[in-house]
């Protein structure tokens, strides 16, 4: 327990007062994160994930400029947010020991970005917002870039604007090849 409260920053000492179990406060952790996910994506104003046209009409409309403002909170709060980092580094050192922790850290940063940004851009190749053929394949090439960025800087403070100037080169370079805008 003591290394659970070392990762997420709290004594061990609270942990024992209020959990009976690992399990329940890695759950209790996980559940936080899915709120914080949550309030982040309100606080955003990135569309409900439920609704693809609606997603795929705002993204639509949306400048590259206005994308890469929206991009770049979204990469902070994964990268700087205390909570947020400290839950992703924690995924990412223990999945190696626990396979339940794996299938966390694997359904929360591989799985489930991957399986919605493929449903949106599906739904953005049909109305013709994006040309492209493999909306997996879009998802990958837009999200593995953006997820490498987020583990190279992750013990970099200081290189904050690098990995802002690499995170843009990375959403031009994704906009200009699939919607075509040559910028």
């Amino acid at each position: 327990m003591k290394n659970i409260a070392d990762k997420v920053g709290i004594k061990d000492s609270s942990l024992y007062k209020h959990f009976s179990s690992k399990k329940e406060i890695f759950d209790t952790i996980v559940q936080e994160m899915s709120v914080r996910m949550e309030e982040m994506s309100r606080a955003f104003g990135l569309p409900d994930e439920k609704n693809l046209a609606e997603a795929a009409m705002l993204y639509g409309r949306i400048t590259i400029d206005q994308l890469l403002g929206l991009s770049r909170q979204i990469f902070l709060f994964y990268l700087k947010d205390e909570f947020a980092s400290r839950f992703r580094r924690m995924l990412a050192i223990e999945q190696y020991r626990n396979r339940e922790i794996y299938e966390v850290y694997r359904g929360i940063f591989m799985n489930a970005a991957i399986t919605y940004q493929t449903a949106l851009f599906g739904e953005m190749i049909q109305r013709g917002i994006f040309n492209g053929h493999d909306p997996e394949a879009m998802a990958v090439n837009f999200y593995a870039p953006i997820f490498f960025l987020l583990n190279k800087y992750d013990q970099e403070p200081q290189k904050e604007a690098e990995a802002l100037q690499a995170l843009e080169r990375q959403i031009r370079e994704f906009a200009r090849i699939y919607q075509g805008t040559g910028k």
